[in-house]
């Protein structure tokens, strides 16, 4: 996917799930739309919200995010539930494809993202991915570490 450009007034990210990459071998990634009330919407504007230990599931044909958490709006007339399964927004192609890929062992649907686009919709980014093994996470940080001293290493010259 082409990043947005830094100057749109609308595109903002609003919550990362950043300890996905790292806890997690991503195949692929899908944008979803995702089901709104009023309320949840309002509260996203402020950024009060947090995709860190929620995950997606393939139930009775459709897609849900479970455990995502939206602060409460304290002007609502109607608040809203904070970790209420929310549905996800997919095509019928990429929804069984998902289903498919978490039917294989150790496949699940992992939140990467959540973020209004450039038309100020909520999209959330959807991963498939496979979870790593404890010596997995240690290459991953070595080669994190190498990169980083070599990146050092060539700008003092040594």
């Amino acid at each position: 996917m082409a990043k947005k450009p830094v100057t749109d007034p609308n595109y903002k990210v609003i919550a990362e799930n950043r300890r996905a990459r790292y806890d997690f071998a991503i195949e692929s990634d899908v944008e979803c739309g995702i089901i709104l009330a009023g309320s949840e919407v309002k509260s996203l504007r402020t950024g009060q919200s947090n995709i860190a230990d929620s995950y997606a599931a393939v139930e009775n044909d459709e897609l849900w995010l479970v455990n995502s958490y939206i602060a409460p709006y304290q002007q609502a007339m109607f608040p809203h539930e904070e970790r209420a399964r929310r549905k996800l927004l997919v095509s019928k192609r990429e929804l069984v494809r998902m289903w498919n890929a978490t039917q294989r062992e150790g496949m699940t649907l992992v939140p990467l993202v959540m973020y209004f686009n450039h038309k100020g919709r909520v999209k959330i980014k959807i991963a498939i991915a496979k979870g790593k093994q404890k010596q997995d996470k240690r290459a991953t940080e070595a080669k994190r570490d190498w990169g980083r001293q070599k990146a050092r290493l060539l700008r003092h010259g040594e």
